[in-house]
């Protein structure tokens, strides 16, 4: 399986307790600032349920 760099490219500001701690568990900390997490499951899942906050691309 490839890995899956993740940006943060809007704000967690505002949103709900549980998008933000979703957020936090991806390693998120600021706009803009990415991380390469593994992709698996367990994170593709994560990911779906804060889209509209992050912009993923795919890393070999």
């Amino acid at each position: 399986m490839a890995d899956l760099k993740v940006t943060l490219i809007h704000s967690v500001a505002h949103r709900l307790p549980k998008q933000r701690k979703i957020v936090e568990a991806l390693g998120l900390k600021k706009v803009n600032h990415s991380v390469v997490v593994r992709d698996n499951e367990a994170v593709r899942g994560a990911l779906f349920k804060v889209a509209h906050l992050i912009k993923v691309e795919e890393v070999k």
